[in-house]
């Protein structure tokens, strides 16, 4: 019996070519009849990539400008893809969070970052609870059922299938230290053990071996979520300060001008590569990638050979793995540019 997807072959071996399409190519698979599109955005086609090892990590990015716009970069082809605009009635949103779970990228939070350009005053809006979720293989944003704390400048994990949100700050600039986790098949949130310290510093979240680390800007202190979410542990790793970055489980630092891998107690730092390019660079995104780690964006401000701000689409690339790191340009974004709201890896 003739495939109703590929002739001559069963559905299953057709289901596994085309799993093994590279996700920039979807759109155009869509296109050639309902029964390839139908396959495409299925979830079965998502459980054979897993299976098969085909599965591919994206890097998500929002900048400055346009406003609420999102852009995927396809490392192995050095390509950008554009999604449509998330239609949140938040203008230039600004101050999430940001995360990936099974194939869909989430963003939670966050408030306004315009400015009016006749008044000069900011929206109205600095943290929200709303919640939003992109789906690739539909191209499509739903939003999601809101967190039960409004909050901005928080940390934001993905961790084990499930999304967690600590700390921050609320709409009235308050620093708060409740925390609360996502789970996106049920899509319902619940609260956690609140964290042992609120400072009035942004936080950041990493995942280190396992565990939620949430850092506060200026801070050495670092709060773990233990025991299964049980409770806080805080310690002082004494950590370099600066943007950070994970690599092949390792945390890279950009430091006074210079990348460091970050060593564990009683181990000295090392330097990976220098950074000094950068310095007139800010606003700009930084995470790992396979075994590199990516700049992307930001604005360069003015200075002694620049005399206004220039919004960047630039994006370095350091192969931290190499035995000699160089930095590399990457394909420049295509439709984002200026400081980056937020990013995240997608694997899908």
């Amino acid at each position: 019996m003739a495939s109703t997807l590929l002739d001559g072959l069963p559905n299953e071996v057709a289901r596994q070519c085309l799993a093994r399409v590279p996700f920039l190519f979807h759109p155009m698979l869509q296109l050639v009849c309902r029964s390839w599109r139908e396959s495409v955005r299925s979830g079965e086609l998502l459980k054979i990539r897993n299976q098969i090892g085909a599965t591919e990590e994206l890097l998500c990015v929002l900048a400055f400008e346009p406003e609420n716009m999102w852009q995927l970069y396809d490392p192995l082809r050095d390509k950008w893809i554009t999604l449509p605009v998330m239609p949140s009635q938040i203008r230039n949103i600004a101050r999430f969070g940001v995360a990936s779970v099974a194939g869909k990228l989430y963003v939670i939070g966050g408030g306004s970052d315009r400015v009016d350009p006749l008044t000069g005053d900011h929206d109205r809006i600095f943290a929200s609870n709303e919640v939003w979720s992109y789906d690739p293989l539909h191209r499509v944003w739903s939003q999601r059922a809101p967190m039960l704390v409004a909050r901005a400048m928080f940390a934001c994990c993905a961790l084990d299938g499930k999304i967690i949100v600590a700390g921050g700050f609320t709409n009235c600039r308050k620093s708060i230290s409740k925390a609360e986790i996502y789970d996106p098949e049920a899509d319902t949130w619940e609260p956690l053990p609140d964290l042992r310290q609120a400072h009035s510093s942004a936080c950041s979240g990493l995942v280190i071996k396992g565990k939620m680390h949430v850092l506060h800007k200026g801070l050495s202190t670092v709060q773990s979520l233990e025991d299964g979410g049980s409770q806080w542990a805080v310690e002082d790793f004494s950590w370099l300060q600066g943007p950070m970055a994970m690599v092949g489980g390792e945390l890279y630092v950009l430091s006074n001008s210079c990348i460091m891998k970050q060593r564990g107690e009683n181990f000295p730092d090392k330097m990976v590569s220098c950074a000094s390019e950068f310095q007139s660079r800010i606003g700009f995104g930084m995470i790992g990638l396979g075994d590199s780690i990516y700049l992307v964006g930001g604005v360069i401000g003015p200075g002694p050979r620049n005399q206004c701000i220039k919004p960047l689409s630039d994006v370095d690339i350091l192969n931290v793995t190499s035995e000699r790191p160089t930095w590399r340009p990457g394909s420049p974004m295509t439709h984002c540019r200026g400081s980056i709201c937020g990013c995240a890896l997608l694997r899908i």
